[in-house]
């Protein structure tokens, strides 16, 4: 139950631990168990090296919204639209889909941030391309500023901001807003 509470967060096994009085190494070695039998991810942070501080520990993910959902106490639609993990579910799912359409293995999933506040919530390295994916629970996603960064600093070859509308537009020349279910037929 405490890891969901950590969902779509940067994974923190002391904090865990401290709070039910377990070692850091005995949470990590429970999380790997359930990053083994496919209930949780944990995104590993991407390194570049371009002359900022980067965040090195992983994301965690619980990878069943529905598993995700019960364990917050959240039973209907009506509850998770006024639930404060809205944005967080959003991603969690819209991030297994695009990982899964993919076909996307553990080792070439990132996500990338920097103690600077850039950020990007998913990055895939795969035949030899970088794609980035921002996931927004918006009517109408916007280029920020973090995007624009991680676009700059990462060298992507495209950034997709991935939510739950219908309509596809371009934001920049490398940045386009997509519908997730869009997304993944209008590329199949």
């Amino acid at each position: 139950m405490m890891l969901a509470h950590y969902h779509g967060s940067i994974f923190n096994a002391s904090e865990i631990g401290r709070s039910i009085g377990y070692t850091y190494k005995t949470i990590q070695q429970y999380a790997d168990i359930l990053s083994g039998t496919f209930m949780i991810r944990q995104l590993r942070p991407w390194f570049e090296n371009i002359g900022k501080r980067q965040v090195k520990s992983s994301k965690i993910y619980m990878r069943d919204s529905g598993i995700f959902h019960t364990l917050l106490g959240i039973g209907s639609e009506e509850t998770l639209l006024l639930h404060p993990k809205l944005g967080a579910s959003w991603e969690g799912f819209a991030l297994e889909e695009i990982i899964r359409y993919h076909q996307a293995e553990t080792e070439e999933c990132f996500f990338w941030a920097t103690h600077q506040q850039a950020e990007l919530d998913l990055l895939i390295c795969k035949g030899g391309r970088k794609l980035g994916f921002e996931f927004k629970y918006s009517s109408a996603p916007k280029l920020s500023n973090s995007m624009r960064i991680a676009v700059q600093d990462l060298k992507l070859d495209s950034l997709k901001v991935i939510y739950p509308g219908t309509i596809d537009y371009p934001i920049t020349e490398k940045v386009d807003a997509c519908g997730l279910e869009g997304y993944i037929l209008k590329h199949r």
